[in-house]
């Protein structure tokens, strides 16, 4: 099964917050609080973050975290890789940390990068800003056109 760990999950739910506060320095506690996280979960997501640069931080009173990029630049890619390394099926792909030891023999060693990249793009082509729009996520619903039969009973 092909499964994004928890760590992930969080960090989603984090960038997401941050994306709807539009630029805002938010602290960890209040993260904490928008997210319904743990307090140092948010704390252990956001150091990831920051150094994949994803985050930035502000020091202070007023201290706290901020999106590096607008959302719309954000892919899952890079928060997948940011929190979990190398998108990697396989130990057949190319950039896996462990290469695959029967790669000689195995007739799938040549596709499996075609597979590696399929799923990569299909998550480069998902922003942050895709997952945290309101007007995507819960679009308003299209009235049907009105026919004549609709005036004439309107007229009634």
């Amino acid at each position: 099964m092909l499964r994004l760990n928890r760590m992930t999950d969080y960090a989603i739910v984090v960038l997401g917050a941050l994306a709807h506060r539009h630029g805002d320095v938010l602290a960890t506690a209040h993260l904490a609080e928008l997210t319904g996280l743990a307090q140092p979960t948010v704390a252990k997501v956001s150091k990831i973050l920051l150094a994949a640069d994803l985050v930035e931080t502000q020091r202070g009173v007023r201290g706290g975290y901020r999106l590096t990029k607008a959302p719309a630049a954000i892919s899952l890619v890079d928060i997948v890789e940011a929190m979990e390394g190398p998108i990697a099926v396989t130990d057949c792909v190319d950039g896996a940390q462990d290469p695959c030891a029967v790669s000689n023999c195995c007739f799938m060693s040549s596709h499996w990068n075609h597979v590696n990249l399929a799923i990569r793009n299909a998550l480069n082509d998902v922003s942050l800003e895709d997952l945290t729009d309101p007007a995507q996520l819960f679009p308003l619903p299209v009235s049907p056109p009105i026919t004549e039969d609709d005036s004439q009973l309107s007229r009634q």
